[in-house]
């Protein structure tokens, strides 16, 4: 008897508390009516307030996005500041450069379970690109990179990440079964001569390879 009791009073004191909430929150939103009617010219500021901060927000990220447009059209890498980067920022380095060039959804996705793929990109023709990055600390003197790390991109890169154009780039220098493995299964590479010559900004990766796929698309504008 005295639980049923216990849980009648639990249940009273529950529909107190509902009854109670709602006739606060009533007697809230009726001081806000009241408080409108009497000053109609609140809501008139508050929507203009809010439409200002919006337009603020707006003006701020299309700034944003200039100057980011300004900064990637001037950049600029030597190599010994890319001989100098840890291996996750030369990946973001590779990143920038293909942003810089017009591929402006280009990413970094390099790390654990990235299958073979360190950046992707798609270029302004429409093509896409699959981008594994080796760096090399002591780079051309470094270890060369083998033909290994192209087979697991091989692996990947255009059935698993559906690139157009499959690219290993590194600041040091590639085996001669690599080179042999890479020209037969078409795959691009970018060695330290080739990625100082793109890195200084003369022109985008795809003028400085060889027979890279035709575009998708015509480029815009």
């Amino acid at each position: 008897m005295s639980r049923r009791r216990s849980g009648k009073a639990d249940g009273s004191e529950q529909l107190l508390l509902a009854l109670g909430s709602l006739v606060i929150a009533g007697s809230v939103i009726a001081a806000v009516v009241d408080f409108v009617r009497a000053h109609p010219w609140v809501p008139v500021v508050l929507v203009l307030v809010a439409g200002a901060a919006v337009a603020l927000w707006v003006v701020a990220r299309q700034r944003a996005a200039r100057w980011k447009r300004v900064r990637l059209q001037g950049l600029r890498y030597a190599l010994a500041q890319l001989d100098a980067l840890h291996h996750r920022q030369f990946e973001h380095a590779v990143r920038d450069l293909m942003q810089r060039d017009g591929c402006m959804d280009a990413v970094q996705v390099g790390g654990a379970g990235d299958n073979g793929a360190d950046v992707k990109a798609t270029d302004p023709y429409g093509r896409r690109w699959v981008i594994q990055c080796k760096h090399r600390k002591n780079g051309l003197s470094g270890a060369a990179v083998g033909s290994p790390d192209l087979q697991i991109l091989n692996g990947t890169g255009r059935p698993v990440h559906g690139g157009d154009i499959v690219v290993l780039v590194t600041n040091g220098r590639f085996s001669k079964p690599a080179l042999e493995f890479a020209r037969s299964q078409r795959l691009h590479l970018v060695d330290r001569t080739l990625l100082g010559t793109w890195a200084s900004g003369s022109k985008p990766l795809w003028e400085l390879l060889r027979a890279v796929p035709p575009p998708r698309r015509p480029l815009s504008g």
